[in-house]
């Protein structure tokens, strides 16, 4: 039986297969991958009918295969929907279509968006919006008694204060008693039907949300176990023939439940059809066709890792029993840098290094890896603080600051913190900078579905400031100096990849632009007034680019 979905590519003189499979969280594709997406753009810009969604941006896939008879060709897929479906002709199906008509999923999605109109019903209700101007109104008519009563009470309290100053008649006396208990006993009254007032109008409010807060607990419980069970359907194979539910795969692993759309991805879609197919992978990319999105930083046509949320569990599974290239950040890590690590400036206080490329700040999750840290604690044994006062992006090289006692730990990042440490960094752009000077205001925050991403967000991020400098440009590539004037994570790199800001990402920036040797970016010089001497202090540490 032939197979729609398999795309037959043929190799030129001197084009080679890969020799191992892509590691996808960190890759340069393949040529033949690159060759296998010109196909695949070329396919969606023939479909006009797609033009206005993927014009907004959407993630694709290629996976070059070879067939059990020893073709050569590559698989296609686009994360999520497309045009309504997830099931379209030249790219391979879902891993579960829970979009099939009168599914479990329909039905209960159905079910769900029923009460979402039951909820939206009861809050936009004219009768809850009367009961609430009605509880408004009892309340502030209350508030307004209450406050001329207090004031009528305060008034005669200090009436009755000056008759006994003025009178010793026993008999106007015990009247001004009684009178004052008589008000107390008013007052008390009047406390217990305002009370009452408010009472049975909160209540019939309270009933209202009572009803629209049963259905939100209704609808969370049953979207809960609806996610629960689409993961469970979502069943999928690795190289060895074995086989997982989604579900299972994050729990194994200590995730929890997947994050909504987990499954839905390019790179899931891909490596399940090869195996139920008997295709052997060969190579794999992702690649983003369409406009850059303001927050995620992805540009048309540019190739990206596979996202850590919801594939790297998955993946890591489903690559078992394949020959995958070995991690290029711990093979970077596993390196000598001890003979690397160059000391620019010490005294008995403080000392600054610099960290070459690829090198931790502090340590990682591979405990052969020297970090930073680890090379303090073993030349400064004597040091009786925490040692390093900030850091640098693991690809990111230059000055890192390093305390030999706490108390001047603390001082110098109470400098960072107030920014009276003056920093200027190097970096290498891939594109020109129109502008000669200026400022870039873009504030960042996690990207929670994507970490170790940032983005920018003017809702929830908080304030990043960048001011720039344009050294030279060439060959389409501008070298620039940054005066970073807060200190986000990554705000370096999205300020230079970011639409509104430079346009033009990082040489090598792997999550933000493309992969290259390396990241062109250097912490070339710190300026800051010593916390035990008062002498100002500049280190500079040239780039080698």
């Amino acid at each position: 039986m032939s197979d729609s979905c398999f795309h037959s590519l043929s190799l030129s003189v001197g084009e080679k297969l890969p020799e191992l499979f892509t590691y996808p969280f960190h890759y340069r594709p393949h040529p033949l991958c690159i060759k296998a997406a010109e196909e695949v753009k070329a396919y969606i810009a023939s479909h006009q009918e797609w033009a206005t969604e993927v014009g907004r941006g959407k993630m694709f896939g290629v996976l070059l295969v070879q067939s059990p008879t020893g073709a050569v060709g590559f698989l296609a897929a686009f994360s999520g929907i497309l045009d309504g479906k997830n099931n379209i002709p030249y790219f391979v199906p879902p891993v579960y279509d829970f979009l099939q008509f009168a599914s479990y999923f329909k039905q209960e999605e159905y079910a769900i968006s029923v009460i979402n109109h039951k909820i939206g019903a009861l809050r936009t209700s004219s009768d809850y919006e009367l009961l609430k101007l009605k509880l408004q109104d009892v309340q502030l008519r209350v508030e307004a008694e209450r406050s001329s009563m207090r004031q009528f009470l305060v008034s005669e309290k200090e009436k009755r204060h000056l008759i006994r100053q003025q009178s010793v008649d026993p008999e106007i006396l015990d009247l001004l008693v009684r009178e004052s208990q008589y008000q107390k006993a008013e007052w008390k009254r009047k406390e217990r039907n305002w009370s009452l007032a408010i009472h049975e109008v909160s209540e019939a409010v309270f009933r209202y949300e009572e009803r629209v807060e049963k259905l939100c607990q209704e609808r969370k419980k049953r979207s809960a176990e609806l996610q629960q069970w689409l993961f469970k359907q979502f069943v999928v194979s690795n190289a060895f023939g074995e086989q997982r539910t989604i579900y299972q795969i994050f729990l194994d692993c200590g995730r929890g439940v997947p994050p909504a759309g987990t499954g839905e991805c390019a790179a899931p879609k891909l490596l399940q059809y090869a195996y139920n197919w008997g295709y052997r992978p060969l190579a794999m990319a992702e690649f983003w066709y369409g406009d850059t999105l303001v927050q995620e930083l992805r540009r048309h046509g540019h190739f990206y890792p596979s996202c850590k949320s919801k594939c790297e569990p998955i993946l890591n599974f489903m690559l078992r029993g394949l020959h995958v290239e070995p991690n290029p950040l711990l093979q970077n890590v596993r390196k000598d840098y001890a003979s690397l690590v160059k000391v620019l400036y010490e005294d008995q206080w403080l000392l600054a290094v610099s960290k070459p490329a690829g090198m931790l700040s502090v340590p990682g999750k591979d405990e052969q890896a020297l970090s930073v840290l680890q090379w303090a604690q073993q030349n400064i044994p004597s040091a009786d603080g925490p040692l390093l006062v900030h850091r640098l992006d693991m690809d990111t090289s230059g000055i890192l600051l390093i305390a030999k006692t706490k108390e001047v730990h603390q001082s110098l990042q109470m400098l960072f913190e107030t920014r009276a440490i003056k920093k200027r960094y190097i970096a290498l752009l891939e594109g020109l900078v129109r502008s000669e000077t200026g400022f870039i205001k873009l504030p960042l925050c996690p990207d929670f579905n994507d970490r170790p991403r940032q983005m920018v967000s003017f809702d929830y991020g908080k304030p990043a400031v960048t001011r720039y400098e344009v050294l030279s440009s060439s060959f389409g590539r501008t070298r620039v100096a940054f005066y970073p004037q807060t200190g986000r994570t990554h705000q370096l790199r999205i300020h230079a990849a970011h639409i509104l800001g430079l346009n033009a990402p990082i040489v090598g920036d792997v999550l933000y632009g493309q992969a290259a040797d390396r990241m062109y970016l250097h912490a070339e010089s710190l300026t800051f007034r010593h916390p035990i001497t008062n002498r100002m202090i500049h280190i500079v540490c040239p780039s080698d680019f």
